[in-house]
């Protein structure tokens, strides 16, 4: 053999040897690049995920954002318990953030919005601040009496006696309805308003339920009780007939006031009396 015959045989060898273990490095190697990639991609979306959860605790405002303001839900008022579906007659709906986003399971229902909308709606506002027992409001109407007959067309005072209740609160019922949570003073007693509301009836002994969109006379109590009293002037009297009188307990937003106990005395007051 021709000694540039052997040098080329040697070169082929050499070349074809070398290029196999390279060609299998490369692959591993490759493995282990993707492999890598993979753990820095986990890495990375493990890290995204961390952001994501970071910029939701820190809100728009950062660390120290006023949770009041910030559109996260904090952790410290989680309500764990609201989890619990309960196991009762009927199974609690069951929430791990609050319900903070309820309204979006009634998306035929508009929000609320501060609005008095009649044909239904969701409110996302919380409940709010809840008195103790011993703070529970309780009504009284002192006149007219139950069982009362009054004169037709005579215009009369109705009073009311309260306690454990701060009335006189009265948001603006056309933009703030239901817009805020209940809230107390600092002696733990609800603060709100109080209104009157008479039912006409086709006797005093009527047993059919009446219609709450209709009503002899209404009035919202925005004044503070005076002396544990609060007044409603009912200006022109009523015609002759037989009538309801209840009054309406509410938080300032006028929202039906809530107390932390489910067996309680009623809230509010009732009499019946004729004309």
């Amino acid at each position: 053999m021709k000694a540039s015959s052997l040098f080329v045989v040697i070169i082929s060898l050499a070349f074809s040897a070398s290029a196999v273990p390279q060609g299998q490095q490369n692959n591993r190697f490759g493995g282990r690049f993707g492999k890598n990639n993979g753990r820095n991609g986990q890495n990375g979306g493990g890290n995204a995920g961390n952001n994501t959860v970071s910029t939701g605790n820190n809100g728009a405002g950062g660390a120290n954002a006023d949770p009041q303001t910030s559109t996260t839900l904090d952790p410290k008022v989680i309500a764990t318990g609201f989890a619990n579906n309960g196991q009762g007659q009927v199974a609690s709906l069951t929430s791990s953030n609050n319900f903070i986003n309820f309204c979006l399971t009634v998306p035929n229902l508009p929000i609320t919005n501060g609005k008095q909308i009649a044909t239904g709606s969701c409110n996302p506002a919380p409940m709010g601040a809840i008195p103790s027992s011993d703070n529970m409001p309780s009504a009284k109407f002192t006149v007219p009496k139950n069982g009362d007959t009054l004169q037709e067309n005579t215009p009369f005072t109705i009073t009311m006696a309260i306690a454990n209740f701060q009335s006189g609160a009265f948001t603006n019922a056309q933009e703030n309805y239901f817009a805020a949570p209940q809230q107390l003073n600092g002696q733990g007693q609800i603060i709100g308003h109080s209104h009157v509301v008479v039912e006409t009836l086709t006797a005093l002994d009527q047993t059919t339920p009446t219609d709450p969109k209709k009503f002899a006379f209404f009035k919202g109590l925005n004044a503070a009780a005076a002396n544990g009293v609060l007044t409603a002037d009912v200006t022109t009297g009523l015609p002759a007939g037989f009538y309801k009188l209840s009054s309406i307990n509410t938080a300032a937003n006028h929202q039906p006031v809530l107390v932390p106990i489910a067996q309680h005395g009623s809230l509010d007051d009732a009499v019946y009396v004729s004309e």
